[in-house]
């Protein structure tokens, strides 16, 4: 036998080893043995009957619990098993709780604690009442946004979005007592973080792991997170990869948006709000990278997740609203979805890597042939005249020197190219220098603004209506 979740070994008896018992009881229950050393050994103890009878009575005093307490005799000398069952309320020793993980016994603390209190009553953490909020506190907006989904779901009846906020928060369940709960803030509040800290969601275009390029955060309501996220990912992350048929323009992005979408309401309604931190979204040249603060449900596994499974969501009163307003399903197909989708556009599939902190979910770019730069501009800079615009289209994504982007521009004459058009992008903040300290290096190169970026948008659509 080794040491592990349910078995720990100690040599002689001391009071501190309640610590570990506490554990035992906080999760699946477990064995201390008392005369073996930490390889196993066995070195009995040597006042076995008097703990015999001392160590029932001192664990229920301290602990308030009752085990059982075995005398082996092993080898010829004297072992005691002390048994300890998985207790259903918490348990705690001497004003601290303990539990068990793994081979090692943790003291819990802030948010592990509050998290595994309520665990322990049956409750979930968005379905704790906050005080000082009201229903008249909450967006007009966020609501009538509700409504329209839900009658288009058709999830919930008429009769049942009818009426104040107040009565259509009771009956989605969102309110406890005379208190709105942290769902309630979280779904209609139009500033969640004035009562969730890190109740957002970032972005950022990353190079590699260390040159971020741009960022955004968005915020408000859950609803509205999850439909801006969406939309700012694909008008300004995700690279389309544009297409013809006939007169026809066609958009292609390296993740579809059915995918996409799923992805990102499976974090928003799975998330560990008490942890504090934002939902973090990474987008590579090659990749989309989605890190969300929560954990599995209790022995669960990533290979279990990817499986078929029962819907077991993190923030049950959360993800019930998202259902009703016809946004998520209810049976735990978030991910069989995304796979479908990706299947179906040829993209593909999307990866999970769970850790302590966190889950990951990786959609990986396919390699594809993208048409030269030079020949996207020529199809759209046939509308556009001004020399400023045609410099915005031929720089794109990326950064290059000022010699490619004038080759992208069929310009000849280098004095014309900074005059016209390099220096005015500079001037009106859309271009910037990769190495502004040394203008005039020979490793100089020029990459689009914020503002050209979206300038750059525009111009695209413009080109496609």
């Amino acid at each position: 036998m080794k040491e592990g979740q349910r078995l720990e070994w100690k040599e002689s008896w001391r009071d501190d080893f309640c610590k570990t018992i506490c554990g035992f009881a906080n999760a699946d229950g477990g064995v201390l043995v008392v005369g073996r050393d930490d390889k196993g050994k066995i070195v009995g103890v040597s006042n076995a009957p008097k703990l015999l009878e001392d160590l029932p009575n001192k664990i229920r005093d301290l602990l308030g619990i009752m085990v059982d307490v075995n005398l082996r005799e092993t080898a010829g000398r004297d072992v005691l098993e002390i048994v300890v069952e998985a207790y259903p309320n918490p348990i705690s020793y001497r004003g601290e709780y303990y539990v068990r993980s793994g081979s090692t016994t943790q003291a819990l603390k802030g948010a592990p604690l509050d998290k595994f209190l309520l665990r322990k009553q049956g409750r979930h953490w968005d379905a704790v009442p906050v005080p000082r909020v009201a229903a008249k506190d909450l967006d007009p907006k966020a609501f009538a946004s509700f409504r329209e989904q839900a009658v288009r779901s058709k999830r919930l009846g008429p009769g049942m979005l009818q009426g104040s906020r107040g009565a259509l928060l009771d009956r989605l369940r969102l309110v406890e007592g005379a208190y709105l709960k942290r769902a309630a803030v979280l779904l209609f509040h139009p500033d969640p973080e004035k009562f969730v800290t890190g109740a957002f969601v970032k972005i950022g275009f990353f190079e590699n792991d260390a040159d971020l390029r741009y960022q955004d955060e968005v915020h408000g309501d859950l609803f509205t997170q999850v439909q801006q996220t969406v939309e700012i990912l694909k008008a300004k992350y995700l690279k389309a990869w544009i297409s013809y048929e006939g007169l026809q323009r066609i958009e292609s992005y390296p993740v579809p948006e059915g995918a996409l979408r799923e992805a990102v309401l499976n974090a928003v309604v799975h998330k560990d709000y008490g942890s504090g931190i934002p939902i973090q979204i990474s987008v590579y040249p090659d990749k989309l990278m989605i890190w969300n603060p929560g954990e599995l449900p209790p022995r669960w596994t990533v290979k279990k997740l990817l499986a078929k499974h029962a819907s077991v969501p993190f923030n049950p009163d959360v993800a019930r609203t998202f259902f009703r307003a016809g946004q998520i399903e209810a049976w735990g197909r978030g991910f069989e979805r995304m796979v479908a989708e990706c299947v179906e556009a040829k993209t593909p599939k999307p990866q999970a890597r769970y850790e302590a902190t966190g889950l990951w979910m990786t959609f990986p770019f396919p390699p594809v042939e993208t048409p030269p730069t030079d020949q996207v501009t020529d199809q759209v800079s046939d509308q556009v005249t001004d020399p400023v615009e045609r410099l915005v289209l031929a720089v794109s994504e990326g950064a290059h020197p000022a010699s490619t982007v004038q080759r992208r521009l069929h310009l000849r004459h280098r004095p014309t190219f900074r005059e016209n058009y390099l220096s005015p992008a500079l001037r009106l903040g859309l271009l910037e220098m990769t190495r502004p300290e040394t203008p005039k290096s020979r490793l100089q190169q020029y990459r689009l603004t914020d503002a050209g970026r979206t300038l750059l948008a525009r111009l695209m659509a413009k080109s496609g209506s």
